[in-house]
């Protein structure tokens, strides 16, 4: 399952535009990056939830998915978080045993399937998986003890005895059997509503996998300023050049120009995406951001959305 759903508020404003896992990296929305990966790692039937702008998530998907590769979707008439979301699409996933979750927003190279063997092999309920990775003091983290039992959750729930910690990066392998322990509601959190009370009450088998970075590749992109960076600094995932760029995307200098996209005379453009089909206007200077919807969003962190309004030498032209 690819969690879809979320309204993407720090995204904003580029989430009014397309919902998070419809966002183009290089071309290519987030989305269709995890379905490769997915279709890479094995899998052979996904199902995507949806709420916040629904048929910019199919349309990617429609568009995007691999061939060999069954997607299905499960729509939310209200948002029912990340734990109501599983809950409402787990008569398909209790089919597989064990099943995968992965959160829409971000990018990710890692060996799921080895991961889900392991756990298998543990006879875990779940297991998540983190990262050692420096940006979990501003992102949070999940601590284990010895035996990689979860035993924190952030910094609002903590049984003691952390022996290692790790940043979560949305990954969830889960057994059939735990969806016999899922909470009355329809809207719940997994973490703290479904996990937490399971670990409270003493279980062993809710565990998780801290990974060295070197085994693993992994970049969120939750806020604009994460997507500028991945655009312009794409992470290395060898086995997506299926979809790395899209097919008339290019790439000139510190420039994402999306297709059919068209930079009017004497605009100067730098460390910027231009989506496809966008025109942007004579003169415009701008840097650091995305030309969407019509106008520049400056993505660094705390400017918001502006016109924008730096001059800069970046390159200008027509696609």
């Amino acid at each position: 399952m690819i969690l879809a759903a979320g309204r993407g508020t720090r995204m904003q404003p580029l989430s009014l535009l397309r919902a998070k896992p419809a966002l183009p990296v290089l071309g290519v929305p987030v989305i269709a990056h995890l379905l490769a990966l997915l279709e890479h790692c094995g899998a052979s039937e996904v199902i995507v939830n949806l709420y916040h702008l629904p048929d910019s998530v199919r349309e990617a998907v429609e568009r995007y998915s691999p061939p060999g590769l069954a997607v299905s979707f499960s729509p939310e008439a209200e948002l029912l978080g990340t734990g109501g979301g599983i809950k409402a699409a787990a008569d398909f996933l209790r089919e597989s045993d064990p099943c995968l979750v992965l959160t829409g927003d971000m990018l990710l190279d890692a060996d799921l399937a080895g991961l889900a063997a392991r756990h298998r092999e543990r006879g875990d309920r779940c297991t998540l998986m983190l990262l050692r990775d420096p940006r979990q003091e501003s992102f949070g983290s999940i601590g284990v003890d010895a035996e990689g039992c979860v035993r924190r959750i952030g910094s609002r729930f903590d049984l003691g005895g952390e022996r290692a910690a790790g940043l979560f990066v949305g990954v969830r392998v889960l057994a059939s059997r735990i969806f016999e322990t899922l909470p009355p509601a329809d809207q719940f959190e997994d973490l703290s509503d479904w996990f937490a009370p399971l670990l409270t009450a003493g279980a062993r088998d809710i565990r998780s996998e801290v990974l060295d970075p070197r085994s693993c590749s992994w970049e969120p992109v939750g806020t604009p300023a994460e997507y500028l960076r991945v655009n312009l600094n794409p992470p290395r995932l060898p086995f997506m050049d299926r979809v790395r760029l899209a097919e008339g995307t290019r790439v000139e200098e510190s420039l994402v120009i999306g297709t059919r996209a068209r930079i009017g005379e004497g605009a100067r453009l730098e460390r910027a995406v231009i989506w496809d089909g966008e025109s942007v206007p004579e003169g415009l200077r701008a840097s650091d951001g995305v030309f969407a919807g019509g106008r520049f969003h400056d993505c660094r962190q705390g400017r918001g959305d502006q016109r924008a309004v730096t001059s800069s030498r970046g390159r200008g032209g027509t696609a």
